[in-house]
């Protein structure tokens, strides 16, 4: 599998501008092979734009992912939608299974290459440092693991990234039977937190013997500003493509049998003991 990270620029409130940039990455990713593409964070409101969850909140049936899985359809690739606000009130009476009545969600969803929704992921930890999330949205319990062309593939999104357990529960199955071989994780990371960046997603990849691919926006918000550096690592937590804090794609090959091959290599996983 052809794995693309999408690495667009995020504008405050800018949804149609953004919406813009998001679909003409999926089209330039599609049109360099990929079979998979996956978007930031919040991309269509941005992250930092407390102010704008509210009116930029849509169901799961609205038109913001409405439209990428008709662009997963039109290129014939896979789409993590990266992540939106989600209007669970709105969701839930359209028959959505929601954790919550009311309230919103940062929620990211995955589309097959036939626009069909095969995983829903509501960010479970909400960051509370400086950050209005955890007093706006409501965390999400599900962690769904879906198989994709023969890929395992689990979603966590970003402050997950430090919460090493969450990913240890994909890689032993999450929701599903079997475990992961790619977590996705889109993110809206800040500077100046770049090695907790890099060390975090190195880390979740090498103690669960797993592709971990972190997507990350490119832009500067009135309080903070994305640092980008969108990456793939492979199971052995070696680097196998990533960016700078510019907008740009980063793409690299997905190869299940390499987990599988490494798992028997370094049967780390087998080694645990209960405490």
């Amino acid at each position: 599998m052809r794995l693309a990270l999408a690495q667009i620029e995020v504008r405050a409130a800018d949804r149609d501008g953004n919406l813009d940039r998001a679909l003409a990455a999926i089209a330039d990713a599609a049109d360099r092979g990929a079979d998979l593409v996956a978007l930031p964070e919040l991309w269509n409101v941005g992250y930092f734009a407390f102010e704008a969850y509210e009116r930029g909140a849509e169901p799961l049936s609205g038109p913001t992912l409405t439209r990428l899985a008709e662009a997963a359809t039109d290129h014939d690739v896979a789409l993590l939608a990266g992540s939106i606000v989600e209007d669970l009130a709105e969701s839930a009476a359209a028959g959505e299974d929601v954790p919550a009545d009311g309230g919103l969600a940062n929620t990211a969803v995955l589309f097959d290459s036939d626009g069909d929704r095969r995983a829903v992921y509501r960010k479970h930890h909400l960051f509370g440092y400086e950050s209005a999330e955890t007093r706006l949205l409501t965390p999400g319990e599900a962690l769904p693991v879906v198989d994709l062309s023969g890929v395992r593939i689990g979603v966590t999104t970003c402050y997950d990234l430090r919460f090493p357990e969450q990913f240890r529960a994909l890689a032993d199955g999450g929701d599903g039977e079997t475990g992961v071989d790619l977590v996705l994780v889109p993110s809206a990371w800040p500077y100046p937190r770049v090695e907790h960046w890099r060390t975090l997603s190195r880390a979740r990849a090498i103690e669960n013997l797993a592709y971990v691919a972190t997507v990350n926006g490119s832009g500067s918000f009135e309080d903070a500003e994305l640092l980008g550096r969108s990456t793939v690592y492979d199971p052995w937590g070696t680097t196998l493509a990533s960016a700078g804090d510019e907008p740009a794609l980063v793409s690299a090959d997905i190869e299940p049998d390499r987990v599988e091959r490494v798992r028997e290599e370094f049967p780390a996983l087998r080694d645990r003991r209960d405490y």
